[in-house]
């Protein structure tokens, strides 16, 4: 009975494999009867006793789902049964877990299961569950809950996805074939474990017949051999992956791979040209390029370098190439100097390689060209036949000597003279001069080697024909020495001897100086002079080595009696001719101990061997006279007040002159000036202010004295300036006694009155000029242009 069972479920289980959707999944359910708890007699034990099992109330297995269902009615799961359901509604079925009630509704009578929505595997594989049946009017439970599985069957639905969209990858070029490129990977999202849905198969729809693919793996190779990249550097490579092995109905996606070949060294440089010509001038400085030469390489990168040299050339050590190693041009550098005078022209042959070989290829990566540079005449500055001058000149020499000279000469062929010139930069003091034809080079004034032993001067060389072509030449010029100089003390020695000094006791050691440069050296001879050889009190021992001792020849000395001593000592020098001179000692009497120190001296010794030197306090006594007439200058200043000028104001008018250029506004412009002084003084406004001086409500007015009038022909005119000057000398305003004050007023005494219109009150046809002919002929023509009728004026 058991077997039996076991083949059933067996075969309900490949059923529900194999079946459509809804058959088979109804024999999972219980098979005998009874609740749960329920036992049946299956036999007795060893002892006798009856043995009793207990009946399963449920079968179980899991229940599989078809996904992406399209009918139009809910998919049917399966069926629930229960042995304690006897078909008469007591039993109600309740269904719990993922998705029930929404996914997933159970029929409470039945026990049928159905899915309510469309499901998709690859979003969710499997759903687990909880059954249990229940009275369904006491909510006991009949069975206890049992779990169990619903899983969704797979069905090819989803295509295979690369994992890139497009794929980027290089190949070297002239690989062999078989050489791997890029592996491409497609993921198909169905269930590997059933069926072919998520077997892939590669394939390749375009990039044929330069690659291949492997069809498992999605290995891209090369099919082709010798692939060039300088014909063809990229290619576009259409891959396709196919799910259900490959077979009809299968779903597909296809990616890009797009592929570039690589460069590799296998194409040689190669020169342009043969024959490369260049042109320079002669005078191009050192190191600067004559001509550049490219060759050309298929190639690019690293494999596109190249190197030149070099391997011939008819002017050894003339010429440098070296490589720009960004633009990979050869560039050709001058060496040594060009001359066109001696090479006009010079050949080169030139070679070129690569500089990173590959050992794949025996094509030989080189090439070789040649080079033809022609050397162009330019006018050159003179040169000189050294590049620089030393001279000599003893310093006792005589003017105008000539103590060497300098040559130079046109390099060109015209051959053009030179002149000889000296830079009086170098020279400012004159002291040289030069022949401007032969360059001889002779002295202006005497020297002194202890002044200047070295002249540094410089030579100009132009050429005739042509003054802008100059060059320079460096002369030094060196003062030998002559024995010039007399021998003098080393220092200013001064010292001191003991009034109880023995007999030939050295007190001083002197040595002597000479600004000469004799070459075997100096050598001085000292000996005490002859006027104070007789009475000496001092001796001179001549050590034989420039220094001499001064000895006492005396026991003792007495500083009442004298103090101070003066050694006269001559020196001289071995040289010829010979040189000489006096110099003088001081001794300084003053008391000493037994050991031979000095107790007690004068206050002149005192102060020279204690104190400050001479020069010193000469300094210390000017700053002090400085500061002293710093203060009293200082002083001064305070001390001295600024006066204020008489007249600080602006409107200062001494020795000023106003000038009125403006016009006016004529007779009714009574603003711009003040007419009241062409007028009688006696009709001036006294309400009228005076444009020329201070307003009066500034200053109170004066009270003037009104003169009595005189009948004196000119006296309207008198009495007129008087007036004016009584105004100006009590007016505080006025201006200075020294300024000129003119009054234009021309009085009322003419007998032609005034000629001005300002106090015309008539016009001119009422005016009477008849008069005009009583004043005499000087008057006669205003006389017949006024005078006459109307009639006669108008004929």
């Amino acid at each position: 009975m058991d077997r039996r069972r076991v083949y059933v479920l067996m075969v309900l289980w490949v059923m529900a494999h194999l079946s459509f959707p809804g058959y088979g999944l109804r024999a999972l359910r219980r098979t005998t009867g009874g609740r749960k708890g329920s036992t049946g007699l299956t036999g007795q034990d060893a002892n006798g006793v009856p043995l009793r099992r207990s009946k399963r109330g449920w079968m179980w297995n899991q229940f599989f789902l078809l996904e992406e269902y399209t009918g139009t009615d809910m998919q049917y799961v399966g069926k629930l049964h229960s042995d304690s359901d006897r078909g008469d509604g007591s039993v109600r079925y309740v269904l719990t877990g993922e998705g029930a009630g929404s996914l997933f509704k159970i029929d409470e009578k039945s026990g049928d299961i159905h899915a309510t929505k469309r499901l998709d595997r690859e979003e969710k594989a499997y759903y687990i569950l909880h059954a249990k049946a229940v009275n369904r009017f006491t909510n006991e439970a009949l069975e206890g809950q049992s779990e169990f599985i619903i899983k969704i069957h797979d069905i090819n639905d989803n295509e295979p996805r690369f994992t890139k969209d497009v794929y980027m990858a290089s190949v070297p070029e002239m690989s062999d074939i078989g050489t791997s490129v890029i592996q491409v990977t497609a993921l198909d999202a169905d269930d590997a474990t059933y069926g072919n849905s998520a077997r892939v198969v590669y394939s390749i729809l375009e990039g044929q017949p330069y690659f291949s693919v492997d069809p498992e793996t999605g290995l891209i190779k090369t099919a082709l051999p010798g692939m060039d990249r300088e014909v063809k550097e990229n290619y576009q490579v259409v891959i396709q992956a196919k799910d259900m092995a490959g077979q009809m109905g299968g779903l597909s996606g296809t990616t890009t791979v797009s592929i570039t070949l690589s460069d590799v060294n296998d194409n040689p440089p190669r020169f342009i040209k043969t024959l490369y010509e260049f042109r320079v001038p002669e005078s191009i400085e050192l190191g600067s390029a004559v001509g550049l030469i490219r060759a050309m390489d298929a190639d690019i990168g690293e494999n596109a370098e190249m190197d030149y040299r070099i391997i011939g050339s008819d002017g050894p050590g003339m010429f440098d190439i070296t490589t720009n190693r960004s633009t990979q041009e050869g560039v050709i550098l001058l060496r040594k100097p060009l001359d066109f005078e001696r090479k006009r022209q010079y050949s080169l042959r030139i070679q070129v390689e690569n500089s990173h070989i590959n050992p794949r290829f025996v094509v030989p990566f080189r090439d070789e060209a040649s080079v033809k540079i022609i050397v162009e005449d330019v006018d050159e500055p003179p040169v000189f036949e050294r590049a620089s001058y030393v001279m000599e000149v003893k310093e006792d020499a005589a003017r105008n000597t000539v103590i060497g000279s300098v040559s130079a000469s046109d390099p060109d062929d015209k051959n053009s003279l030179i002149r000889y010139t000296i830079d009086r930069r170098t020279d400012m003091d004159r002291v040289f001069n030069i022949h401007a034809g032969n360059g001889s080079v002779f002295i202006l004034r005497e020297l002194d080697r202890e002044e200047n032993a070295w002249h540094n001067i410089s030579v100009i060389a132009t050429e005739f024909n042509n003054p802008r072509q100059i060059s320079r030449v460096p002369v030094y010029v060196r003062v030998l020495d002559v024995n010039d100089n007399a021998p003098t003390f080393a220092n200013n020695y001064e010292t001191f001897v003991c009034e109880n000094a023995k007999a030939n006791q050295r007190i001083q050691t002197v040595s002597a100086s000479d600004p000469d440069e004799p070459l075997g050296g100096h050598r001085f001879f000292f000996s005490l002079a002859q006027e104070a050889a007789g009475k000496a009190n001092f001796s001179v021992r001549d050590n034989k080595d420039n220094t001499a001792w001064i000895l006492t020849r005396r026991n003792s000395y007495n500083s009442l009696q004298k103090s101070i001593y003066h050694v006269p000592v001559v020196i001289s020098d071995g040289e010829f001719p010979m040189q000489s001179s006096t110099s003088t000692l001081t001794v300084r009497v003053c008391t000493c101990d037994r050991e031979g120190k000095m107790k007690l001296c004068n206050a002149e010794a005192l102060t020279a061997r204690a104190g400050l030197s001479t020069g010193a306090l000469v300094a210390i006594l000017l700053c002090v006279i400085i500061l002293l007439m710093i203060v009293v200058l200082f002083a001064a200043l305070r001390r001295q007040r600024k006066k204020e000028p008489l007249i600080i104001s602006k409107e200062d008018v001494r020795d000023n002159v106003v000038s009125y250029n403006d016009e006016g506004g004529g007779e009714e412009d009574t603003q711009a000036f003040d007419i009241g002084t062409l007028r009688n003084p006696e009709a001036i406004e006294e309400s009228k202010q005076r444009r020329d001086i201070v307003p009066e409500t500034f200053y109170p007015p004066v009270r003037r004295p009104v003169l009595p009038p005189t009948r004196d022909n000119n006296g309207d005119v008198r009495d007129f300036i008087n007036q004016r000057l009584q105004d100006n000398d009590s007016d505080p305003t006025a201006p200075p006694y020294d300024s000129l004050a003119t009054y234009a007023y021309e009085g009322n005494g003419s007998v032609a009155e005034s000629l001005s219109s300002l106090e015309s009150v008539t016009t001119e046809g009422d005016q009477d000029y008849n008069y005009l002919s009583e004043w005499g002929p000087r008057f006669k023509k205003l006389a017949d242009m006024y005078g006459g009728d109307d009639s006669d004026r108008d004929s």
